[in-house]
C-alpha cells in the first residue's frame, strides 16, 4: 500500500503533535513494507528531499516573488507533486487534517482519508473566536471530498459533528500510537520537579499552571516548574510568555524555567525525571504528551474536560482537574507531592494502561483495516 500523508509538520521539519504522530505512524507502516511519503509546504525557494527510516519527505518550495496568494500557489505545487508521486508509483489513500483535501484534485483516483486532529472549527470554542468564513468554508470542501474519517479519540468525533458532517462516509475513531522507548537514559526521577510540555500559550492552560504553581509553592518552596515548547505569538508578534511576564508579578516566576522546543528523545528523558507531569489543556483531541509521559510511569495530571475521562481513570490511572480553576489544578498536584506512593501507583497503572491500549501495532492494524475497507 502507498500511502501519502498531507502536512507541513514533521519532527525533522518542525515540532508539532501531528508532526510527531506521524512519524510514529509512518515508521511502522515502512517496518510493515508499506510506501509511505508526507508531502508538504516549505520554506525554501527549492524543494527538499529528506527520507526518515523509509519515510519519504517532501518539502515543496515556496513562490520566489508572491504573485499569488499563498494558498493558491501552494494547491498548484501540491497537485503537480502528487501526480508526479502517484506515475512514479500508484497512491492508494491520501490522508490530511481537517483542512487539507480542500485544495486537492477532486478527480485524483487515491482514496482520500481525513484524521480528525482538531481543526479549525473543532477549537473555535476553545479559542473563544468565531469561524473565519474563508477557513470554514475551504474545511468543509474539504470534508465533502473524503472517502472516510478517522477521528482519535471519541471526544474529537462528537465535537467536530456540531460544526461539520461526515456526509454519511464511513467515520472509525483510532487513537494515536504511542511510541514507547525500550530504555530512557538518565531516567532517575529528579526531586520536587514539576513537568509540562506543549505549547505555551492560553489554549494550553499555561496560565492558570502558572497560577496553580504559585499556590504549590505556598506550601513547597522547593518545587520547581519546568515547561518545554515553543512560545506562541499574538497576531502582533507579541510573545505569551513575555505578556505572563508583564501581567503577573515576578514572584510567580520564581523557580519556573521555559525551556523552549526540545527533540522528542531529550523529552522522553525529561519526562522520567519529573515527579509529576500537568497538562492543564482547554482543548485536546487525545493529548499525546499526557500518553508519553503515563508511558513512562509517571503521576500525570490531565483535563477533565473534552479528552481527558477517555485517557486517564481518574484516581487510578492518573487524575483529572478543573483546568479553569488554578487552585483545583494546584490541589492536584499537592495530592501527589502528600501521597508519593499512591502517586507511583497511579504511576505503574498508567504505564500499563498505555501499553495495554495505545500499542503501536496493534493500532497500526485498525488503521490498516479501515484503509483496506475503502479500497474494496
Amino acid at each position: 500500500m502507498h500511502i501519502v500523508f498531507l502536512s507541513h509538520e514533521y519532527p525533522l521539519w518542525s515540532a508539532g503533535g501531528i508532526g510527531s504522530f506521524l512519524q510514529t505512524f509512518g515508521r511502522a507502516l515502512v517496518a510493515r513494507g508499506h510506501r509511505v511519503t508526507v508531502v508538504g509546504a516549505g520554506t525554501a525557494l527549492t524543494e527538499v528531499y529528506l527520507e526518515d527510516e523509509g519515510v519519504h519527505l517532501y518539502r515543496l518550495p515556496k513562490q520566489q516573488k508572491g504573485l499569488l496568494p499563498e494558498f493558491l500557489h501552494n494547491s498548484i505545487r501540491l497537485n503537480k507533486k502528487l501526480k508526479a508521486i502517484h506515475a512514479q508509483e500508484p497512491i492508494d489513500i491520501i490522508e490530511s487534517a481537517e483542512l487539507g483535501l480542500a485544495l486537492l484534485y477532486a478527480h485524483h483516483p487515491a482514496k482520500k482519508v481525513i484524521r480528525l486532529h482538531g481543526g479549525h472549527h473543532f477549537f473555535s470554542e476553545a479559542e473563544k473566536r468565531g469561524i473565519h468564513w474563508r477557513k470554514g468554508l475551504l474545511e468543509k470542501r474539504s470534508f465533502r471530498k473524503a472517502d472516510g474519517f478517522i477521528a482519535v479519540s471519541n471526544y474529537v468525533q462528537s465535537h467536530t459533528a456540531k460544526y461539520l458532517s461526515y456526509h454519511n462516509k464511513p467515520v472509525t475513531v483510532i487513537n494515536h500510537p504511542v511510541d514507547i522507548p525500550s530504555a530512557v537514559p538518565g531516567g532517575s526521577s529528579k526531586k520536587n520537579s514539576l513537568l509540562f510540555a506543549g505549547t505555551i500559550c492560553e489554549k494550553k492552560g499555561v496560565r492558570q499552571l502558572i497560577e496553580a504553581f504559585a499556590l504549590v509553592r505556598q506550601r513547597y518552596p522547593d518545587y520547581q516548574l519546568d515547561l518545554f515548547g515553543r512560545d506562541w505569538y499574538y497576531p502582533n508578534g507579541d510573545s505569551y510568555i513575555a505578556r505572563l511576564k508583564e501581567t503577573y508579578d515576578a514572584s510567580f516566576f520564581e523557580q519556573v524555567t521555559f525551556h523552549g522546543s526540545i527533540p522528542r528523545e531529550e523529552l522522553h528523558t525529561r519526562y522520567a525525571e519529573a515527579s509529576v507531569c500537568v497538562f492543564p489543556s482547554h482543548m485536546e483531541t487525545q493529548g499525546l504528551v499526557t500518553l508519553e509521559a503515563m508511558a513512562q510511569g509517571k503521576p500525570v495530571v490531565f483535563s477533565q474536560y473534552g479528552p481527558g475521562p477517555e485517557t486517564i481513570d481518574h484516581g487510578n490511572t492518573g487524575l483529572l482537574c478543573d483546568v479553569y480553576d488554578p487552585g483545583d489544578i494546584a490541589a492536584k498536584i499537592l495530592w501527589c507531592i502528600e501521597h508519593p506512593d499512591a502517586a507511583r501507583e497511579l504511576g505503574r497503572n498508567a504505564a500499563r494502561r498505555v501499553r495495554e491500549h495505545y500499542n503501536k501495532n496493534t493500532i497500526l492494524e485498525e488503521n490498516l483495516s479501515f484503509y483496506s475497507t475503502l479500497l474494496s
